[in-house]
């Protein structure tokens, strides 16, 4: 019987989930670094064997690849400490594998030994961990050999070459394979530009303040725009939030326009106010949300 993909992916998480709760009984590990969003990798490999009786090979060879149709994703932790692969077999198999150095160094070319099961090894210790398809080792020893490795920015991962050793609950038995993954060289990070006019208006109308500005950016993201307005008038204090949404693309600075309602019943008035704005937006390429913020001086001019 077939199984569709989404069906697929719930019975992965349900049975990831029952695996770490099995295995985590009684570890008491911290996670060496943060681990940024995974990016499908554009062209790898990971084959792996096993001798008889290694629990997690099942005495077997595997091997997957972009070639294949296999599905490869992977990512380093925001310290440069480690990777995280995750593969998606076009078989319906999947598999993780961990490569780390001791807490505090970056993954560099080299042989790591006395490695122990991450993300459960002690901070002196490099961190291994080969499973997948309901198999994991509660505890483990074995090493891994960098060849090469190249990180790039927000955890990007443009080249790795690898191989590893891996023995389950201390036995003799082991499983052994390699990693190799060539990704194009890392899109540029998310620029982002704020600017705030120094001219704003007073609605004799209504008491809002509206301030306008303009936003910049090196790839197309929409940008939120968002902010407080601050005045001191005959020792009241007046108060008010905007916030807009515009389309940035690359090229010409982008205007926004904001309207803030006092918080009071004191309208906003002409004269000088403070205004303090945060534009943020999500790089598309990284997943990761930039901000970038600017308090200026403004002027209200009525209107």
């Amino acid at each position: 019987m077939s199984i569709s993909a989404p069906a697929r992916v719930l019975a992965r998480a349900a049975a990831v989930l029952a695996l770490t709760l099995s295995m985590a009984a009684g570890t008491t590990g911290l996670l060496s670094g943060t681990e940024a969003h995974a990016l499908p990798v554009t062209e790898g490999s990971l084959a792996f064997s096993g001798d008889e009786g290694d629990w997690i090979s099942g005495g077997q060879s595997y091997a997957y690849s972009t070639a294949s149709q296999d599905q490869l994703s992977i990512s380093a932790d925001t310290a440069g400490n480690g990777v995280h692969l995750s593969v998606d077999g076009a078989n319906g198999d999947w598999w993780s594998l961990d490569l780390t150095a001791p807490s505090g160094r970056t993954l560099a070319p080299g042989t790591y030994t006395g490695a122990t099961r991450y993300p459960f090894n002690e901070p002196t210790e490099p961190g291994l961990d080969l499973s997948g398809n309901g198999r994991g080792c509660n505890t483990l020893t074995g090493e891994f050999t960098i060849t090469d490795v190249e990180l790039g920015p927000q955890g990007y991962v443009e080249k790795l070459d690898a191989s590893f050793v891996q023995h389950c609950e201390g036995g003799s038995t082991a499983a052994r394979g390699e990693v190799h993954i060539a990704n194009p060289a890392p899109p540029a990070q998310l620029d982002l530009g704020l600017a705030v006019a120094l001219d704003g208006a007073a609605s004799s109308l209504n008491g809002k303040a509206t301030v306008h500005g303009t936003v910049s950016c090196n790839k197309p993201v929409r940008v939120d725009v968002a902010g407080d307005i601050t005045q001191v008038k005959s020792q009241k204090l007046i108060r008010g939030s905007f916030s807009t949404s515009v389309s940035c693309t690359p090229g010409a600075p982008v205007a926004w326009t904001a309207t803030a309602v006092p918080t009071g019943d004191v309208p906003f008035q002409r004269g000088d106010v403070e205004v303090e704005t945060r534009a943020t937006a999500t790089d598309p390429d990284y997943a990761q949300p930039v901000t970038v913020s600017e308090t200026v001086a403004v002027r209200l001019k009525r209107a």
